[in-house]
């Protein structure tokens, strides 16, 4: 999964959003390191919607602008799901294998 998906997703999990409202979670829970255009974030909610991840919530008018709102599916909150326990795993080896490093450093200077 592509770090904006993630995001993208998590930024859903916690309540229905419109796109602007996903584009400013996006950029607070990653600390600043991501920011999505609207083109790119209306691409990307069109995919993932086509993927059953999201889905429109409601739309409403807004100063004569339609905003649309959308929700994480149960798939979508299942893919995230499965994507936390994989980065969760995966930085696990990658910790050990730092600390692998650390030992052998510290005994190699010895």
């Amino acid at each position: 999964m592509q770090e904006p998906t993630f995001f993208i997703l998590t930024a859903l999990a916690e309540r229905p959003r419109h796109g602007y409202g996903v584009i400013q979670a996006v950029a607070d829970l990653s600390d600043g390191r991501i920011r999505l255009r609207a083109g790119t974030l209306y691409a990307a909610l069109d995919r993932l919607a086509d993927g059953g991840l999201v889905t429109l919530d409601r739309e409403e008018a807004v100063g004569g602008r339609l905003r649309r709102y959308y929700r994480l599916t149960e798939h979508g909150a299942a893919a995230l799901a499965a994507e936390v326990s994989r980065l969760q795993t995966n930085a696990a080896v990658a910790a050990a294998r730092i600390r692998s490093y650390g030992s052998r450093t510290a005994l190699g200077s010895a």
